[in-house]
């Protein structure tokens, strides 16, 4: 098992920048996907970035180029850097893991979410 906290939600003006932080603790090594997804007020949940081990980064393309993701093994975090946010990246962002349960298997888990406000 694995527990998910992220960090780093606020309200920012257009153009601004953030990085949000997701502290996982648990059973780390057996983390096979890594990413976030975001959910705007009245919308579905979508991913905005992700990363499964082996296979390139991938990015919305809403996001590319604006959006970095990172992990740092040692701190046990990942890393979302947003760059020249715009109001339509305002939504609830959520970390979210796989890990491996088996062969072929994986469980998620989520992360509860944190706050990106984009104001004109």
């Amino acid at each position: 098992q694995v527990q998910l906290a992220e960090s780093g939600g606020a309200t920012v003006q257009v153009g601004g920048s953030l990085r949000l932080s997701c502290l996982v603790t648990g059973n780390t090594d057996a983390i096979e996907f890594y990413g976030w997804y975001r959910q705007p007020p009245g919308q579905q949940r979508s991913q905005v970035a992700g990363h499964r081990i082996g296979l390139p980064l991938k990015y919305a393309d809403p996001v590319k180029g604006r959006f970095t993701l990172s992990r740092d093994h040692a701190a046990n975090t990942i890393y979302l850097q947003m760059n020249n946010l715009v109001p339509k990246d305002t939504a609830v962002y959520y970390c979210q893991v796989d890990l491996a349960t088996g062969v072929g298997s994986r469980r998620p888990y989520w992360g509860q979410g944190t706050q990106v406000n984009v104001s004109t």
